[in-house]
């Protein structure tokens, strides 16, 4: 029974129970996963291309060692036995880490990321890395190491990214979880793409170490899965406070990675303010549109209560792009200028431009982002969440960088495409993408929701209360 379950996409948190009843070993989970991984995963040529740096040989020796922890009836991590494929950019201390980039192809790390230690501890088998952009800047996964991961939906399509091997992943069935990461839409748009969960958790939820600043971020770890029961059971594991990361909520984990409420009662009364472009502040695909405008209608139908509505955030695209600028020419400034022709063009122009800023600038862009959390503050206080797309395109051509043009309006790089996602990005609160339906081509398309900043569990309640309403949670 579990095996058909398994195959048929199960939940990590049945997986896990399963394992922790002796209904299935770690090594017999791992073997079924490593079936899926071989049927559909494929190579930089062929397939989808989600994992990488595949090392069955050493995955067979961690499930073995799960199987002997628990054989010895020492206690179990909430993850024990799931295997687990890490982002090719998270420190795996003793797996190659790439970063996609050639200039790391041979990189080995000797501490993990903190949120990878927690993963670990909380007993996971590992098999591999999920692929990545180059150095996890673009929405879409190719980089010169490991080559395009492809949507498991439509081979000829994108799945996203920086996270997309991580939702390509998923979305196949070859791993029961994933990590992620997002600056300006990392885990949200590779789970609107490959039609599963991605969740941005408000800024300090998830704390990182080591890390270059620790006293300021915009990009953040964050959990993705197939149902955002799931999605909970890794932030669980991922959060709470960590006397290495001075910045990080105090809320325990295990606080947040409670099994969720079953149905769609989260919704009855919900106040939901609902806008497709947040006033105009960016154009959306038809296709992606109708989904949307019908979650809105679904959601109405469950007792919400549905406004049209959506907060002032005129000066984030601006606010986004400085501060963005800003974080990667600290991160890589030096590593482009030792490597003026190692780093992509796009993103080697970003970081240049981080060079030409001030400190007018970096101080208005602050400004400015102190400003729209407190806007968003306000705007919570009359409703509960915002609902609006969580990308602006459905899946395009793999062999497209980025889309030319969104509902006829051309697109000036290839960060404007994600304004839906960034822009909510410098407010600091937690935004969700979730399934809400798909294209006629039967390309996935996913709904934002974001609350307040620290309300993450609400959050994930109200997802999962979507899921139900609409028969997607699985």
């Amino acid at each position: 029974m579990v095996v058909t379950a398994v195959e048929a996409g199960s939940s990590a948190r049945a997986m896990a129970g399963a394992v922790a009843r002796r209904e299935i070993s770690a090594r017999e989970l791992l073997e079924l996963h490593l079936e899926r991984i071989a049927e559909r995963n494929g190579d930089r040529d062929a397939g989808v291309n989600a994992i990488v740096g595949l090392d069955v040989e050493r995955a067979r020796e961690g499930a073995t060692v799960a199987d002997a922890h628990q054989a010895a009836g020492a206690p179990l991590g909430p993850l024990h036995g799931l295997p687990f494929a890490v982002k090719d950019t998270h420190r795996l201390a003793g797996w190659r880490t790439t970063f996609g980039s050639p200039l790391f192809a041979d990189h080995v790390p000797d501490v993990d990321d903190l949120p990878v230690e927690r993963v670990r501890r909380a007993g996971v088998v590992l098999l591999g890395r999920t692929n990545t952009p180059e150095l996890a800047a673009g929405s879409h996964t190719f980089n010169p190491v490991h080559g395009t991961t492809r949507n498991p939906a439509d081979l000829t399509r994108s799945a996203g990214g920086s996270s997309g091997g991580a939702a390509a992943a998923l979305a196949a069935g070859m791993v029961p979880l994933a990590d992620g990461s997002d600056m300006g839409g990392s885990l949200r748009n590779p789970a609107s793409f490959c039609g599963v969960v991605g969740l941005r958790p408000s800024l300090g939820r998830v704390p990182t170490w080591p890390v270059a600043n620790q006293w300021e971020v915009t990009a953040t770890y964050g959990p993705l899965a197939r149902t955002a029961d799931d999605v909970a059971l890794l932030l669980g594991v991922q959060a709470g406070p960590d006397p290495r990361a001075p910045q990080a909520l105090g809320d325990p984990g295990h606080l947040l990675g409670a099994p969720l409420p079953l149905g769609a009662r989260a919704l009855r009364g919900l106040r939901v303010a609902w806008s497709l472009d947040l006033g105009r502040l960016f154009p959306v695909d038809d296709a992606v549109a109708r989904v949307v405008e019908e979650a809105g209608r679904l959601m109405a139908r469950n007792g919400a209560k549905v406004f049209a509505a959506a907060p002032d955030l005129s000066e984030a695209d601006t606010t986004f792009r400085t501060l963005r600028a800003w974080h990667l020419h600290a991160s890589y400034g030096e590593l482009l200028a030792r490597n003026p022709g190692g780093i992509k063009p796009a993103l080697a122009e970003n970081i240049r431009a981080g060079a030409l800023l001030t400190g007018r600038d970096v101080d208005r862009a602050y400004r400015a982002r102190t400003e729209l959390g407190e806007r968003m503050r306000r705007f919570f206080a009359d409703y509960d969440v915002l609902a609006l797309p969580a990308a602006q395109v459905p899946p395009f051509p793999v062999e497209e960088e980025y889309p030319a043009q969104v509902a006829g309006e051309p697109v000036r790089d290839y960060l404007d495409w994600m304004r839906a996602a960034y822009l909510i990005t410098v407010t600091g609160c937690p935004a969700i993408s979730v399934p809400a339906g798909t294209t006629p081509e039967g390309w996935p398309v996913g709904v934002q929701l974001v609350a307040p900043h620290g309300a993450d569990r609400r959050l994930l309640e109200v997802a999962a209360a979507l899921e139900a309403a609409s028969g997607s949670s699985r």
